[in-house]
Parts: structure tokens; sequence; C-alpha cells
């Protein structure tokens, strides 16, 4: 006989954060972030589980408004070229569609990947060569998930090349750019995701996408 699982009204928090999370872009107000609540954030991402507990991320905030208008200009750059790859009704949807708040949230947050860090014998790596890339990934699910429930926006920007980033920020050569993001206060959070109410791309069902037991 199965057991009846009870309604436990103190789970209802976590599942309403994770639904309400969204790739922010046009929200951002440009308002402060108290330290302690950066602080908070932060730690919640470093709190991820990493694999053989290397953490091998590292954080680097970016308030400069010389290198974001700087990386600014490279995003714009990156999105004509993908512009130039579509055609028609694709090329009208993606001119409607802002892909970053570089400029209008109120800071940056730029995670890396150091796949040296606790090299050579990495505990769980060994036959999954990606598996410290995943943990980084974890790190930034962590950082969005703890935005959301403090109220923030998280935006994550894809359009840039990583050698540039590596060079405008002095990253070392060997750690990896992951992911560029802006972080701050947000107007609201929309019901619906940007790429979902522009017609991009529709959401998949959970039963279009799970297999029991094989493929």
């Amino acid at each position: 006989m199965s057991r009846v699982v009870e309604h436990d009204p103190t789970r209802a928090p976590f599942y309403e954060v994770v639904h309400r999370r969204r790739d922010v872009r046009a929200e951002f107000t440009g308002g402060p972030v108290a330290p302690e609540v950066l602080r908070r954030v932060l730690e919640a991402a470093h709190a991820a589980p990493s694999v053989g507990l290397t953490q091998p991320w590292d954080f680097v905030l970016v308030t400069d408004d010389d290198v974001r208008r700087a990386f600014h200009a490279h995003v714009l750059e990156e999105r004509r070229v993908f512009a130039r790859s579509l055609e028609g009704e694709r090329a009208e949807r993606f001119a409607g569609i802002k892909i970053e708040g570089i400029l209008e949230s109120t800071l940056s947050l730029v995670v890396t990947y150091d796949a040296t860090r606790g090299a050579p014998a990495v505990l769980g790596r060994h036959a999954i060569a990606d598996a410290g890339l995943y943990s980084v990934c974890l790190a930034i699910e962590n950082l969005w998930l703890a935005c959301t429930a403090e109220g923030l926006g998280l935006g994550w920007v894809s359009f840039y090349r990583e050698a540039f980033l590596a060079g405008l920020l002095g990253i070392p050569e060997g750690v990896l750019p992951v992911a560029w993001l802006c972080l701050g206060p947000v107007s609201h959070l929309e019901a619906v995701p940007d790429l979902e109410r522009h017609g991009w791309r529709d959401r998949l069902s959970l039963e279009e996408v799970l297999h029991h037991e094989r493929w």
C-alpha cells in the first residue's frame, strides 16, 4: 500500500519560487541591493554541491560603468551576428526580443569555472569531464532561486565570446567564464517567460520529456 503524503504548507514557498523565477531583461529598476542581501544570495550560490567538493567557481562582481558599457557594446555586436543568421518571421520575432539588462541592472556578476581546482584527482570527475562545469551551473541555479526569494531579478547574458570576456575582466588563462549575470531589484517578474510571450518557442509539457525505464 502506498503511503499517503500529507500536505505540508512549508513546502509551498519553495515551489512558488521555482515557478516564479524568470530570466530578467527589461524589468530592472537600478535600485540598490543591500550588502547583507547580496551576501546571502552569494552564500546560497557557494553552498551548491560540487563534484569532489572542488567548488570550482569564482564570482566576479562588476559595478564599473565603463566595463559594463564595453561588455554591452560587445553583446550588441553579437546580437547583430545572430540576427544575420535569421530570416522571415524568425527574424521579425527576434527583433522584438530584449536579450540583456546590462546597463539597467544594479550590478553584474560573472561566474567562472576552474577545472584545475582540486585536480588532478577529482573524486567523481574521472569518467565525466564536464561534471565540474555542471557544478558551476548548480551554483548559478542556487543564486537564481535565492535572488527570486529575495525579490531580486537575475538575467543570464549569453551573447558574448568567452575570450573577449576573459580579456575584459583579466580572467586567468584556463579559467572559463560561464555566465555574465545581471542582478538587481525589479519592478515585477513577468507571469510568462519572455521567449514564450514573444512566440519564440512554446514550453514542452512534462509528458513530452518523461520516459520510463528506457528512452
